[in-house]
């Protein structure tokens, strides 16, 4: 996705230089260590991180943190870029639960671990050998998220006071990814299950968390409550955004096979929307088959279009985008930051990709 608002300030290039940077240190690091086993590990690392993404979650810490009155430092882009490399280790970890083939048109890293097993000939179960590595990658991303945090520059005094709002966002992304686990094996298909689940999984640590993060920074913490009021239905949005795409999405833009949420077997509110509208039972037959074929991705596609599912997320898009947009009109932000956070809000809402 590119938008202008991501790239004021420039910031989409700083962020990506303080994460360059950062991870350059980290594979010399690791060469220390030990060069020819963990050089993969560096590679695939820097190919998630530099190789793609939105920075999303820099971008609305930075504005977030800008909106409260802070003044452009670069220590501040090093700071909120850390919260790429906890999307990074989430990334990760996900692709492992979903048993997803690719990420941003590329193998997933547990497949590129899988892949480099084969080649190499080394013993055991290649996939089994990179489901392991992919979850100690996603380790190391969230650990490296904290090293980055406190080698940023910014000041002890800063960091303690924000510290508590990163630590609250880490958790909450978890605890979303566990709920989306287990509302999976009980099969709750309620819209309501599914709102809590893009709440906890997505919204809070995409928008809200990194919004007040920022305000933390700038030691804005009279904001806190405005930016939640702004950032958590537009993260819901952004959520059912992604839950669109992930079953009409194109994949020469998502980078990832068509109807994958379908085989992966997601309850989302689009999927809870249609089985109200429609019953339940061709989901119950074909639903989270990994085996998914393009005929019955497009008999599931079907469904949820008839079943008035799609035009009742759009709508639910809609809403929540108003929502959030009317608080931000409220929020005593500066005007710069109150345009720029408009123009994020259209770019997370209204993506493609």
């Amino acid at each position: 996705m590119t938008h202008p608002f991501l790239d004021r300030a420039g910031l989409r290039a700083r962020v990506r230089a303080a994460l360059a940077g950062f991870l350059l240190r980290r594979r010399d690091r690791l060469g220390e260590i030990e060069a020819e086993a963990l050089g993969p590990v560096a590679d695939a690392v820097e190919a998630l991180v530099l190789g793609g993404g939105k920075r999303l979650r820099p971008a609305f810490a930075y504005w977030g943190y800008r909106g409260a009155g802070g003044a452009d430092r670069d220590e501040i882009v090093t700071a909120v870029a850390a919260l790429e490399l906890v999307q990074a280790s989430a990334l990760i970890h996900d692709d492992v639960i979903d048993g997803s083939e690719t990420r941003r048109g590329e193998p997933a890293v547990h497949r590129r671990f899988a892949g480099l097993h084969r080649r190499l000939g080394w013993r055991g179960d290649a996939d089994g050998f990179g489901a392991s590595a992919a979850i100690l990658l996603g380790d190391l991303c969230l650990v490296w998220s904290d090293e980055m945090l406190h080698a940023s520059g910014v000041d002890p005094v800063t960091l303690a006071r924000a510290r508590p709002v990163f630590d609250e966002m880490r958790t909450e992304v978890t605890i979303g990814q566990y709920l989306d686990v287990q509302t999976q094996a009980t099969g709750d298909t309620s819209t309501a299950r599914a709102s809590l689940v893009a709440r906890f999984k997505s919204a809070k640590y995409t928008i809200e968390q990194p919004l007040v993060f920022g305000a933390a920074l700038a030691g804005g913490g009279r904001l806190a409550e405005d930016y939640s009021a702004f950032g958590l239905p537009l993260g819901e949005a952004f959520q059912l955004r992604d839950d669109v795409l992930g079953v009409f999405g194109d994949p020469a833009v998502t980078g990832k096979p068509a109807g994958d949420d379908l085989r992966e077997g997601k309850r989302t509110y689009l999927i809870a929307a249609a089985i109200e509208g429609a019953g339940a039972a061709v989901f119950d037959e074909h639903l989270g088959d990994p085996g998914l074929d393009e005929h019955k991705v497009a008999l599931l596609r079907k469904t949820i279009v008839e079943s008035g599912a799609l035009q009742r997320t759009e709508e639910r898009i809609a809403q929540l985008t108003a929502a959030a947009l009317g608080a931000l009109e409220a929020a005593d932000v500066t005007a710069e930051a109150r345009e720029v956070l408009t123009g994020l809000a259209q770019a997370a809402t209204q993506r493609t990709v």
